[in-house]
């Protein structure tokens, strides 16, 4: 990817012929400021002895001159295309990219030779900078576009000792914040239905059930939750498992919206009655969380301030990346393990809002 014919004039010829350093050439190519004029005259002069004509990598290399972010969704299926949280995090980070004239590119990656295409893709210079959502615990391209030197940031986390720059809700507290409102309630028999447990987001929201069970003194063992996979059969799916077990449960958190409207179809075709019999506290708060009957009690995402963070995070990743790289080529430092990216990170509090489901 990138890569010039043999005849085809480079970057180092320039730099020599002009008797400056590669650096000078990509902000003189750039038009960046911080250049002598008689450096920049000799520059241009070097680029048209050699007929030297800068591909898209080379531009890329000295600024943010793609124009374009790609947000990466890395699931195996195209069913997240459906979901409230993919509409959501797109809108979210659409509206913080549009006073800034970048471009927004949509890419899904379900397989490991997806992910390498990927990342040739944007070493290439197409994209300045990535934007991951639906990150597992296993997945490995977080780190292979960090080893590739590419200003990554994610929504969420793999693990909790995440080393690549995040944007990530407070998870294990909202959890806390439901469970808590429902033991206000008088609720003794709360049950839980989780995500998928191989992403971070749902051990944390799990986390944070067993504590705030645990704090009340209540049982929140194995049999009192069952696993979903953020969707609406699953919820619905699980919530009939859950009343197999325990028929006297009182009161569920879900995962997620989609999983509690799932939740609440099984409790009406049990005839429970919802929030008499049973209370159902949601996650996310989508739109759909207003649309359910009855209307879902749910932990809010600040959606709209995550996808801000997520494209300022980023920016800042590429303005301390194309330094870096700029400093490197002129001081003639080499690579380092630390030396791709400032390690940021963003945790954001979320919101119980009452509605009539709890």
């Amino acid at each position: 990817m990138g890569r010039r014919r043999p005849d085809t004039p480079t970057l180092e010829e320039v730099a020599a012929r002009a008797g400056v350093g590669r650096g000078t050439v990509s902000r003189v190519v750039n038009n960046a400021a911080g250049v002598k004029e008689s450096t920049r005259r000799a520059v241009r002069e070097a680029i048209a002895e050699l007929g030297y004509v800068p591909n898209l990598a080379a531009r890329s290399l000295a600024g943010r001159r793609a124009d374009a972010v790609a947000l990466a969704m890395t699931e195996r299926d195209w069913r997240l295309f459906g979901e409230p949280f993919f509409a959501e995090t797109v809108h979210g980070v659409g509206d913080a990219l549009a006073e800034t004239g970048v471009q927004l590119l949509l890419t899904l990656i379900r397989t490991d030779e997806e992910r390498k295409r990927f990342v040739e893709y944007a070493r290439g210079g197409r994209v300045d900078g990535v934007l991951l959502v639906s990150v597992r615990a296993d997945d490995a391209l977080p780190d292979m576009l960090a080893e590739a030197r590419l200003p990554t940031v994610l929504l969420g986390r793999r693990s909790g000792d995440e080393r690549i720059p995040y944007v990530d809700a407070d998870n294990a507290g909202g959890a806390r914040d439901a469970v808590d409102h429902l033991v206000g309630q008088g609720r003794t028999a709360i049950a839980a239905i989780t995500g998928p447990l191989d992403m971070y987001v749902a051990q944390c929201r799990l986390r944070g059930y067993r504590e705030a069970l645990a704090r009340a003194g209540l049982d929140g063992g194995p049999s009192w939750t069952a696993g979903g996979d953020f969707t609406e059969a699953s919820g619905r799916r699980a919530m009939a498992e859950l009343l197999a077990r325990h028929p006297g449960v009182d009161a569920v958190l879900a995962a997620s919206d989609t999983t509690a409207a799932g939740a609440l179809t099984a409790l009406r075709e049990a005839g429970r009655r919802v929030p008499e019999d049973v209370a159902v506290i949601g996650f996310d708060d989508f739109p759909l969380a207003r649309d359910t009957v009855p209307q879902l009690t749910t932990v809010r995402q600040p959606m709209a301030e995550m996808g801000r963070a997520l494209v300022g995070l980023l920016l800042e990743e590429m303005r301390d990346m194309g330094d870096m790289r700029d400093t490197r080529e002129r001081e003639g430092w080499g690579e380092t393990a630390e030396s791709g990216a400032a390690r940021r990170r963003v945790l954001l509090r979320t919101e119980l809002v009452l509605r009539e489901s709890a």
